[in-house]
Parts: C-alpha cells; structure tokens; sequence
C-alpha cells in the first residue's frame, strides 16, 4: 500500500518540524510529507499539481486563514481531505461543516494524528470503491445542520427542523421529539438552513413543511398580535400542534408561501 502523501500548512516553522516528526514516526496507515506550505496561496500552488491525499491545516494564519483556504480546497476538482490541526477549539463547528476529516488541538498526540489519517485512509478507499462499483450508489446521506448545544456539537438531520425561536438569552430548536436549546443566534441558523424556511417574526423561523394553518387568534399575552387582550396572527407548527406568533409585516408572506 502506497503510503499517504501529506501537505502540511502551517505558518509556524516549529509547528510544520514536530507534525513532519510524528508524521514520520507513523507506519500505520504509513504517511509521507510530500510538501509544506507556510500560508494559503503557497498551499493551493501544491495542490493544483495534485498528487495529495491529506492536508494538515492550522486555522490561523497570516491573509488567507485555514477555513477560508479550506473552502477553496473543496471545489478542486479532486480536493484532498482536509485535517484541522490548531491551538483554538472554538472553530470546530464551522470545520466540519467545511467535511473536516478530524479537527486535531495543540500540541498534537501521535495517537490522535494516527487516528485522523486512518479516518483519511477509510474514506479514500470507500471513494475508490464507489467509483469502481458496478452497483448503484447508496442514497445519499440527508442534509444536516450542524448546532452547538452547550458545548457540544450535534449533527440534526434538516427535515426534522420544525422551528427555531429566539428567546431572551437563547436560541430554542424544536423537532417533533425534542427542544434543543443552541447556543448560536437565530440569524446565523436561517442562513445555513437556507429555503424551506420562513422567518414569520423577528424571533422565529418556521419550517414551511411543518406549517399547518394561518390564523387570527386572540392574545393570552404580548406574544400575538401587538398588545394584551388584542389578536394576532399566528401559524400552527405540526406534528407538535403549538402556535407561533406571526409579525403584521410578515403575514402577506406566509400567505404567499402557504398557496405556493
């Protein structure tokens, strides 16, 4: 088995001398340090002349950072896998959402870099084997929206998003057999969701498949219509049946999307 071929980006000589150390010291899956790269533009020279299996890649770097270049590395034509290798942890949601590989912290144990490039290993085999198959593919995998609850990341299939509402300090992500309560802004999840969502108040956005009814009702409290007592305009969420209010300016647009 021919051996890994390994571009390791970072802008710190120290940092690239103990990864080509320990990249070294590996013999299973075996690895080779076929070139390295101390900033972004540098890095996609390499990997344009092709011939890389895995990218060991720190985030914070001088002009372009590891994420962005990350990005750029996905749409190669036969992009190489991505291995975040960094000293801050902060960034490991937006990392895997880029089809990290692993996401690796300073300084960096040999058994967990060991691990990563077996994970690169395993999915360059299974590309391999879906190209060569006979049979058809496996169907895809759903979408997922990728959310951090507390200090942990979940991976939440889409479809089963019924809703998201902000309260005073918090973001609510409801399903149909869960509440989660995420700690990202309510505009930073209508983004990666994109269609397929409305956003029916300033706090809420509602998936348009689980919308059942538009309706004018009467105020229990502030949250319908624009004061005590008074009605407001309000969407059914299914299969969980609870109302969410909808803003005036927002009803001509839920109307719309109900009939289309």
């Amino acid at each position: 088995m021919r051996p890994l071929e390994v571009l390791i980006v970072d802008d710190e000589p120290l940092a690239r001398l103990r990864l080509r150390a320990l990249l070294e010291s590996l013999d299973d899956p075996p690895a080779r340090v076929a070139a390295e790269a101390e900033d972004a533009d540098a890095a996609l020279a390499r990997l344009r002349a092709g011939g890389i299996d895995a990218v060991l890649l720190d985030i914070r770097m001088p002009g372009r950072d590891g994420l962005r270049l990350a990005a750029a590395i996905e749409s190669l034509a036969l992009p190489p896998a991505v291995v975040f290798v960094t000293a801050h942890a902060e960034h490991a949601l937006r990392a895997f959402e880029l089809d990290a590989v692993d996401y690796l912290t300073k300084p960096v144990r040999r058994e967990r870099l060991q691990a990563a490039l077996a994970r690169v290993l395993q999915r360059r085999r299974a590309a391999a084997a879906a190209t060569t198959a006979a049979e058809p593919a496996p169907a895809a995998e759903p979408p997922m929206l990728l959310v951090t609850e507390r200090g942990r990341v979940l991976r939440l299939p889409r479809a089963e998003v019924l809703y998201l509402k902000a309260e005073q300090k918090y973001v609510t992500l409801r399903t149909a057999a869960h509440a989660y309560i995420v700690d990202e802004s309510l505009a930073e999840l209508e983004q990666r969701l994109g269609e397929g969502f409305l956003r029916v108040h300033r706090n809420a956005l509602v998936a348009l498949g689980a919308v059942r009814e538009l309706e004018l009702r009467d105020a229990v409290d502030t949250e319908f219509g624009d004061a005590a007592g008074g009605q407001g305009w309000a969407v059914r969420v299914a299969p969980v049946d609870e109302w969410l209010a909808v803003s005036r300016r927002q009803v001509a647009a839920v109307r719309q999307a109900l009939a289309s």
